[in-house]
């Protein structure tokens, strides 16, 4: 099986690169369009600012890549929420694979919201053999609104898309990589998907 992790302008891709090696599973990071379309699965993972990050996706013409993708493709935080409609950070119109917005929590809550949350109403088989109550980690400032495409919901202030799935595109805004146990279960569902 062929794994390509999407090499772009954002932090975390090694973390992910350590996750798929503690899984014994072979990938490669790679801005190549051939090598992504060629591959079994393709993920995209981040960590960075939203308008820096879609203009570096443009300038690869990778933007227009991952939403031709047919194969099993899976977004991390930032990859989750540039796959969304538009981001209030920095004003900017991302991938639209889902038509939600990414909004800034309230200047009320602590922000970044960082740590450990249990996830609600999981679906789909990105959680598989999971369970309502399991916590994962996440670390971001925006959020996506539960809506119809929610695959599991958690709260900060307000509930939120924990994560999202629609057809062949999955998405997490936790980090399953540095999330233990459950996050490896979560990353060997998507790799069997």
């Amino acid at each position: 099986m062929k794994i390509a992790i999407i090499k772009y302008n954002a932090g975390n891709i090694k973390s992910v690169s350590n996750a798929l090696n503690r899984l014994e599973v072979e990938h490669s990071i790679t801005d190549n369009p051939d090598e992504i379309r060629a591959a079994d699965k393709v993920i995209f993972p981040g960590v960075g600012e939203a308008s820096t990050t879609m203009d570096y996706l443009k300038s690869k013409n990778l933007d227009l890549l991952i939403r031709e993708l047919k194969q099993p493709v899976l977004g991390i935080c930032l990859g989750m929420q540039l796959m969304c409609q538009y981001s209030e950070e920095g004003d900017t119109p991302c991938l639209g694979i889902f038509d939600l917005p990414v909004k800034k929590f309230a200047v009320d809550l602590k922000i970044p919201h960082m740590g450990w949350n249990s996830l609600e109403q999981v679906k789909t088989p990105l959680f598989d053999k999971t369970h309502d109550g399991q916590y994962v980690y996440f670390v971001h400032s925006y959020y996506v609104p539960v809506a119809e495409e929610s695959a599991a919901i958690t709260q900060y202030g307000i509930p939120f898309s924990a994560a999202l799935q629609k057809g062949n595109f999955f998405a997490t805004q936790f980090h399953p990589e540095k999330s233990g146990s459950i996050g490896e279960k979560i990353l060997r569902n998507f790799l069997i998907i």
